[in-house]
C-alpha cells in the first residue's frame, strides 16, 4: 500500500510551480539608446528599421530613439550618453585621434557595421551665379546644426578657400529649414552630407531650379585636413534637370557602437542587419548590395569584438578594439 504524503505532495507542487514560472520568465529586459539623425535625413528612418530588426534578434532588448549627428552620436557614445548610434568614418577616426571639433580623443567607440557611401552635396540656385565655393563669399548659406558632419564639411570648404562662417550669411538649421530658406531667396547655396536622392533636395528641386556644385577641384585640400575624403558621383539623372554626373566629396556612414555592449548582443545586431539587407534598402535604394564584406570595410576604425566574431563567422578577419 502507498502511502500518501501530503507534505510531500505541497513540496513538489512548489516545485513544479517554481519551474514552471522560471520557464515562462521572459528575459530580462535591456534598454539602449540609438542615436540617428536630424529630421528630414535618412537615419532617422533608417535608425526605425534598426530598432524593429535589433528587438527582434535580442530578446528583452528595447531601443530607444534619439535625434543625433554624425559628431554628437559620436561623443554620446563615447560619453556613455548613447549606446549605439550612425557615425560617419571621417568624423569617427577625427574623434579617436582627438582632432577637431573633438577636445580629446575618444576611448569607447568600436566599429560595428559600414552601410553605405555618403555624398556631400553643395546645392545652389541655378540663377545665383555661383560657380565655385569662392562665389558664395556674402552670400547666405545655410547647412545642419554645428555638431552634424554636413556642417564640419561645410566650414572645411570654406577653410580651404581661404574663408570662414564670418565670410558668408550662415544659418545653422534642419533640412527642412534649409530647404525653406532656399525656396524663399534668404540663402542661395545649401550643404548637406547624406545619401542620393536627398528627399530634401528633390523638394527643393521641385520648387525652384537647382544644381550641384562640382567639387573635383576640392579634393585634395580636403584631403590634407582629412585623408578619408574620396571623390564620388552623382549620376546625371539623379535630379531633376541633372545632365551629367558631378563628383563630389565622399565618405562612409557606419554604426558605431559602446565598446561596453556585450559581446553576444552586438553580434547578434550584427547578424540582424546582415539578413535584413532588404528592409534597411527600402529606406536607403544605396545599401541593396550591401554584404558582410562592405559591412566589414576597414574605415580605420576597430571593431566591436562582437561584430568581429559575426565577420569571422563570414570568412572575414577584422582589428578589434
Amino acid at each position: 500500500m502507498v502511502k500518501f504524503s501530503y507534505s510531500k505532495l505541497v513540496l513538489n507542487m512548489g516545485l513544479a510551480t517554481g519551474l514552471a514560472v522560471a520557464v515562462a520568465q521572459p528575459a530580462a529586459a535591456t534598454d539602449i539608446k540609438l542615436m540617428t539623425g536630424p529630421q528630414g535625413g535618412v537615419w532617422v528612418p533608417l535608425g526605425g528599421q534598426l530598432k524593429d530588426m535589433w528587438e527582434k534578434a535580442v530578446p528583452g532588448l528595447n531601443v530607444q530613439s534619439l535625434p543625433g549627428a554624425g559628431i554628437a552620436n559620436v561623443r554620446g557614445v563615447d560619453e556613455g550618453k548613447a549606446d549605439v548610434g550612425f557615425g560617419n568614418s571621417i568624423s569617427t577616426v577625427d574623434g579617436l585621434k582627438g582632432n577637431a571639433p573633438f577636445t580629446k580623443p575618444t576611448s569607447n567607440v568600436c566599429n560595428v557595421a559600414t552601410l553605405y557611401p555618403q555624398y556631400y552635396q553643395l546645392v545652389v540656385a541655378a540663377d545665383s551665379g555661383v560657380k565655385s565655393i569662392k562665389d558664395l563669399k556674402g552670400k547666405g548659406v545655410t547647412t545642419q546644426q554645428r555638431g552634424n558632419t554636413g556642417e564640419l564639411i561645410t566650414g572645411q570648404l570654406l577653410k580651404v578657400n581661404g574663408m570662414s562662417y564670418n565670410d558668408v550669411k550662415m544659418s545653422f538649421v534642419s533640412y527642412t529649414d534649409s530647404v525653406t530658406q532656399m525656396q524663399d531667396g534668404h540663402a542661395v547655396a545649401f550643404g548637406l552630407g547624406t545619401t542620393i536622392p536627398s528627399g530634401s533636395v528633390m523638394d527643393l528641386a521641385s520648387a525652384r531650379e537647382v544644381k550641384i556644385l562640382d567639387l573635383a577641384d576640392q579634393l585634395k585640400a580636403m584631403r590634407d585636413l582629412n585623408p578619408g575624403y574620396t571623390l564620388v558621383s552623382i549620376p546625371k539623372g539623379t535630379y531633376p534637370k541633372q545632365d551629367s554626373d558631378v563628383k563630389v566629396i565622399g565618405y562612409a556612414t557606419h554604426i558605431v557602437a559602446s565598446c561596453k555592449l556585450p559581446a553576444d548582443m552586438v553580434y547578434a545586431m550584427t547578424k540582424a542587419m546582415a539578413q535584413n539587407v532588404a528592409s534597411m534598402s527600402a529606406v536607403n535604394k544605396s545599401m541593396s548590395d550591401l554584404t558582410p564584406k562592405g559591412m566589414a570595410e576597414d574605415i580605420g576604425v576597430p571593431f566591436h569584438p562582437g561584430a568581429a566574431k559575426f565577420y569571422k563567422e563570414a570568412g572575414i578577419t577584422v582589428a578589434t578594439k
